[in-house]
């Protein structure tokens, strides 16, 4: 099995010159030549342990074709320059575990490299592939902006909703969530949480004040030497939210974009992901092109 699938070639569809885009910037490269960028996609296209409807797989072919139209300039950052596309990890045939276990040997080899690695996902289950290889040598801290906990126990084996119940028993560190919903969790996985020293942001607090639901989650992640940021799209209010399990009472696109923002200018971070989008469960695309400006707001943070 290659290391990678070969990127696509990107470009910007405006005909106006004055408009940079991601099309424009972002350029393929191969992991022996990512140092060379401050950040690089990598896309996961996997929904074989989703516990509801597939359809992640489709996304990081549609997040490309959308973020690639989007314009590069951040009012308070300026343009977002020096990204790169690794292509797409190859997916191997067999169980979730054998999933994860293929995908976190690819992830650990692009933590090794010094660009911000920008996960596409894919499904749920792939965080902890991505966040596993930071374990061991510092203290690592996950901020998860989710409508779910996703600390259910692998009773048959890993599903989307496992990651983080994996991550804490291979030794995560800290753990916050911003956007869980009421009645969307069960009072053990909750209880799990708060035993294990997470803090919780429902989404209620998180809308009323997402500067102060950022800072909620770093002070309960202020020990840790790195973050990683996982944004599982279904934070989103239901009429946003083509997903695997929408539901009502989430956030606003531009309250995830102020909160990522914020997140990825810390100087700990070291890795981000976008999961959940489904592109054959979404209307209209409008999730796809909410995700792939959620990516555009975390590279301008990461770039601030």
């Amino acid at each position: 099995m290659s290391s990678f699938i070969d990127p696509p070639t990107w470009s910007g569809p405006s005909s106006d010159p004055a408009d940079e885009q991601f099309g424009d910037v972002v350029t393929a490269t191969t992991l022996e030549e990512a140092d060379a960028f401050d950040a690089v996609l990598v896309g996961e296209p996997y929904d074989g342990a989703v516990i509801s409807r597939a359809g992640a797989a489709a996304g990081p072919r549609a997040l490309r074709e959308s973020l690639s139209g989007v314009k590069t300039h951040h009012f308070g950052s300026g343009p977002v320059r020096s990204v790169a596309d690794l292509g797409d990890v190859p997916i191997p045939d067999g169980s979730v575990a054998d999933v994860q276990r293929a995908v976190r040997e690819r992830a650990a080899a692009i933590h090794e490299r010094e660009a911000l690695p920008v996960f596409l996902g894919g499904d749920n289950s792939l965080t902890y592939s991505n966040v596993a290889p930071l374990l061991g040598d510092a203290s690592v801290g996950v901020v998860n902006i989710d409508a779910h906990l996703d600390v259910r126990e692998t009773r048959d084996g890993p599903t989307s909703g496992t990651p983080y119940r994996q991550l804490h028993e291979a030794g995560l560190d800290g753990y916050a969530c911003l956007g869980a919903r009421h009645f969307e969790t069960s009072t053990a996985y909750h209880e799990f949480v708060r035993e294990h020293g997470g803090a919780v942001v429902t989404a209620t607090e998180t809308a009323a004040d997402p500067a102060g639901a950022v800072e909620r989650a770093l002070a309960a992640l202020e020990d840790v030497d790195r973050l990683y940021c996982s944004v599982d799209i279904d934070v989103l209010d239901a009429p946003y939210c083509g997903v695997s399990a929408p539901t009502p009472g989430g956030l606003l696109p531009r309250e995830v974009f102020d909160i990522v923002g914020r997140l990825a200018a810390d100087d700990r971070l070291a890795g981000f992901e976008v999961v959940e989008c489904a592109p054959p469960l979404d209307e209209s695309g409008r999730t796809v092109d909410a995700a792939a400006r959620t990516v555009a707001h975390a590279l301008a943070g990461w770039a601030a």
